[in-house]
């Protein structure tokens, strides 16, 4: 039985408090279908599913084995959508992600034919993405952001929703290329996967060396996600709270009039417009998973990190250091007035 949204045109005064149980239910119910498969990791999973409905993409980072793919595959299992694994290495091709142009016998004679890649999916899992050649990670470029493939000069639109959930080993294990600033700055969020605790890898263990397999079910098909992501972008946010995540970007530009003094000692360069945008529908969904239609300060700071910590480019004594964004972040965070007003 899978649930389906109702499209947030209604307009009565009730109309916006009833689609916000219906996307606080599906919502609750697509973890619950993950968590039959994934222990723990309920930040990660949550942050995901944000990522989903806000419209973004996601970037997920961590060391071989944590469950990064097992998570993705058991998201795609809830979900009545069309589904695209594209392991990328090393002698992975650009034509190998989007699709090529091939010549075909016909009655006619020869013809042209557009072959799609993996790249045509509604969720499309880009595992070990930094793996590949700096030249086929920005394969994936036009894809993230206008949802179309340009092959020789015709442009090819993807299906909606399209969702590109990335994994990406850390930079410091051999064989990874780090991702464009260009390519980083498409992903909504980046989450960074640990290690599972004790009891987590107890219950592991019980899961898959005992011979039974999760059973996930379907509970949200294409036209229950647009919805809630319809419903999402209809969540209030007064001026003065969008302000705040407004100053919160420009306090990650080195030299600005809202920088703080770590930003300014530890940054090269700053976080994008698409931080802002991020930081906002991140914020909205987190508003309605709350039983609000309005965003709030927290909702902002709730995910700060997921939405700047990829954006911002350290400097040369923040890596001597041994500084991390995370820690300009929070600084930022920890320091920031809400209300200037």
């Amino acid at each position: 039985m899978r649930a389906h949204m109702v499209s947030p045109t209604a307009t009565d005064s009730g109309s916006i408090e009833h689609q916000a149980t219906e996307f606080r239910a599906a919502f609750e119910r697509t973890r619950a279908e993950i968590a039959k498969a994934v222990v723990g990791h309920e930040e990660i999973v949550e942050g995901v599913l944000v990522c989903l409905f806000a419209g973004g993409h996601c970037l997920l980072e961590g060391v071989p084995g944590l469950g990064k793919t097992l998570l993705i595959r058991s998201l795609s299992q809830a979900l009545h959508l069309k589904f695209n694994r594209v392991q990328f290495t090393p002698d992975l091709m650009p034509a190998d992600v989007t699709g090529t142009t091939i010549v075909v016998e016909t009655e006619h004679g020869r013809d042209f034919q557009f072959r799609k890649g993996p790249i045509f999916a509604q969720i499309v899992l880009a595992d070990e993405i930094n793996r590949a050649t700096p030249k086929t990670q920005s394969s994936m470029l036009e894809a993230m952001q206008e949802r179309s493939v340009t092959v020789g000069g015709v442009s090819h639109e993807l299906e909606r929703p399209f969702f590109v959930m990335a994994t990406q080993n850390p930079i410091e294990q051999e064989g990874t290329y780090p991702l464009p600033e260009a390519q980083l700055d498409r992903f909504f969020f980046k989450l960074v996967v640990g290690y599972s605790s004790r009891a987590e890898l107890s219950t592991i263990l019980d899961r898959t060396t005992t011979g039974e397999a999760a059973r996930i079910e379907r509970v949200l098909d294409a036209a229950g996600i647009l919805a809630a992501q319809k419903l999402v972008r209809s969540v209030a946010v007064a001026p003065h709270v969008q302000d705040y995540a407004v100053r919160m970007v420009l306090a990650t530009h080195p030299g600005g009039q809202f920088a703080t003094p770590m930003a300014n000692q530890f940054l090269r360069f700053g976080a994008s417009p698409r931080a802002a945008q991020s930081l906002i529908l991140g914020a909205k969904v987190k508003a309605l998973l709350a039983g609000r239609t309005a965003v709030a300060f927290d909702d902002i700071k709730s995910v700060a990190l997921p939405a700047l910590r990829h954006r911002i480019l350290m400097n040369f004594e923040a890596e001597a250091e041994g500084r991390t964004s995370d820690e300009v972040v929070q600084n930022i965070v920890d320091t920031l007035v809400l209300d200037a007003r």
